[in-house]
């Protein structure tokens, strides 16, 4: 797939503004279920809830970093429409292990109370 680009036309803030906002949700939920995770894991000696938590922080990160990216995309001059390949299914998976996480450590805090 080839990145799709138009000239900016009428109000270019708005978007790059929601695109913003729509992928800072994403991260912070992500970075959430990464502290659910983290959390079990410590309390509950779990090294693989640690591990997974770690990585979702990571992902977290990501999909910050690709939030910028697309922020700066969407503003200027030529507007880049379509996001990397990568970044949609990575994100999407991120997110899924995110939920797994989540409630797998909501799940094994429950079973040790």
């Amino acid at each position: 797939m080839t990145a799709y680009r138009i000239p900016a036309t009428g109000d270019p803030g708005l978007q790059p503004e929601r695109t913003a906002l729509a992928w800072g949700r994403t991260s912070l939920a992500i970075a959430v279920n990464a502290l659910l995770s983290l959390r079990a894991g410590l309390l509950l000696g779990e090294p693989s809830l640690v591990a997974i938590g770690a990585l979702l922080f990571a992902a977290a990160g990501g999909a910050v970093a690709i939030g910028a990216a697309r922020r700066a995309q969407l503003s200027g001059d030529e507007l880049t429409i379509t996001p990397p390949r990568w970044a949609l299914p990575g994100v999407a998976a991120a997110t899924v292990l995110a939920s797994v996480a989540g409630i797998a450590s909501v799940l094994v805090e429950g079973s040790a109370g």
